[in-house]
C-alpha cells in the first residue's frame, strides 16, 4: 500500500524536481483540489516543474494533474511531499503540505469543468482513498483550508457530483432552521475550518463554506442564514474531521 515507486495506470509520469520528504514522517490522510487559473494545462504543467519560477513567485508542484480533456499526469509520488498547499489548516492539520495529496485541475476559474476531466479525477480519486485510508469527509477544496489566500477549485466546481458517488460530503435534505451563530461556528470547527488569521474577518469562514456547499450563495456574502447554520450542522453531524472528537 503505498509503496514508493507507485505509478498510477493511466497517468503519463513527468517528475517534478520541487518535492521533499513529509515532516511528520507519515503518509497523507488529506486530498486537496485546486484549478490552475492557468490558460492551458501545458502551462501548468511547465509550471509545476519549474525550478525557477518568476521573480516573486515560489517553486510548486502537486501529484496529479488532470486537463480539461482527462489527460492524467503524475508528478510527485503519493508518498512525498508535494507543495501546492502553502500556509493554511484543516481539522487536526497544520501543515498541510505534509499531509495532503495535492491534484490540480486545468481550469482557468472562469469556466465549468469538462466531463472528462470530472470523469478522471472520479477514476483517480477511488484508489488514493484506498490506498492511504483517507475518509471522504478529508477530501477537500484549497479554498476550504486557506480560506484567506485562495477559492480554488470554486464555484464552478460539483461537489455534489463528486459525493454522489462517494467521493466527497454533501448535505441531506432538511427543514430550515434558526440562526444561531455560536453553534455555526462550532459547526464549522468540527467540519475541519479554521479561523483566519487575525487581520482576516470570520466572514470569510461563512465565504468559504458557502463556496463549498451552497456556491450560488457564496458570491452575496450576505449575513449568516438558517440554510447555512442548517447545511453545517447536518455536515458536522455525519461527517466531522475527526473521528470521535467533540471539537476540533
Amino acid at each position: 500500500m503505498g509503496l514508493r515507486g507507485y505509478r498510477h495506470p493511466g497517468a503519463e509520469w513527468v517528475p517534478s524536481p520541487n518535492i521533499n520528504e513529509r515532516r511528520h514522517g507519515g503518509g497523507p490522510d488529506i486530498v486537496i483540489v485546486h484549478h490552475t487559473a492557468m490558460a492551458t494545462a501545458e502551462a501548468a504543467l511547465e509550471r509545476l516543474c519549474d525550478t525557477d519560477p518568476p521573480e516573486g513567485l515560489p517553486p510548486v508542484s502537486c501529484h496529479y494533474l488532470i486537463s480539461e480533456t482527462g489527460h492524467l499526469w503524475q508528478m510527485v509520488d503519493e508518498r512525498d511531499r508535494a507543495w501546492h498547499a502553502g500556509l493554511g489548516a484543516w481539522a487536526d492539520v497544520d501543515e498541510v503540505n505534509s499531509r495532503s495529496i495535492g491534484i490540480e485541475l486545468a481550469n482557468t476559474a472562469t469556466h465549468p469543468y469538462p466531463e472528462p476531466q470530472m470523469a478522471a479525477l472520479e477514476a483517480l480519486l477511488p484508489g488514493i482513498l484506498e490506498r492511504w485510508s483517507i475518509p471522504v469527509e478529508r477530501v477537500i477544496g484549497h479554498s476550504d483550508m486557506a480560506p484567506h489566500r485562495k477559492s480554488d477549485p470554486g464555484p464552478r466546481f460539483d461537489w455534489a457530483r463528486l459525493a454522489r458517488r462517494g467521493l466527497a460530503v454533501w448535505p441531506s435534505e432538511g427543514p430550515a432552521g434558526e440562526v444561531d451563530a455560536e453553534r455555526f461556528a462550532a459547526d464549522l470547527a468540527r467540519i475541519g475550518y479554521h479561523l483566519p488569521p487575525a487581520e482576516a474577518p470570520e466572514a470569510l469562514l461563512l465565504w468559504a463554506f458557502r463556496l463549498r456547499f451552497r456556491p450560488w450563495a457564496a458570491e452575496a456574502r450576505g449575513p449568516l442564514e438558517p440554510e447555512d447554520c442548517r447545511i453545517a450542522h447536518d455536515i458536522a453531524d455525519r461527517f466531522p474531521a475527526v473521528r470521535g472528537a467533540a471539537g476540533v
